[in-house]
């Protein structure tokens, strides 16, 4: 997956803006949570998004990800490398990080963001 094909499946999800607090990383937020970041202070360069406690546990135990620096409490995983990912799993990723973020938020905040 190229970071262009990173943003732009962010981006597709409902209700998602794109912030950059940190310089030049992209931090894609939904109800102004964030649920993934791509860029250079992610710790020297990657991705990295939330998933859930079975994925986390998954995609570390096998070596696909590692804890995300910062944020691993808090069920996030950091890949070096995007262009060795596959396009269309990187999107289901997105979409779950997405959604457990999304899920977190009142349902008033949902119910403005057309999310509910």
């Amino acid at each position: 997956m190229s970071p262009e094909d990173f943003d732009h499946a962010c981006r597709a999800l409902p209700a998602v803006t794109m912030d950059r607090p940190w310089g030049s990383d992209q931090v894609y937020k939904v109800g102004g949570k964030m649920f993934a970041v791509i860029g250079d202070a992610v710790a020297q360069g990657g991705v990295s998004f939330k998933v859930s406690d079975v994925a986390f546990e998954v995609l570390i135990e096998t070596g696909r990800a590692i804890p995300a620096p910062y944020l691993a409490r808090a069920k996030w995983v950091k890949f070096h490398e995007l262009g060795a990912l596959d396009d269309a799993e990187v999107a289901d990723w997105l979409k779950s990080a997405h959604g457990l973020v999304a899920a977190k938020l009142t349902k008033k905040v949902r119910a403005e963001l057309g999310l509910a």
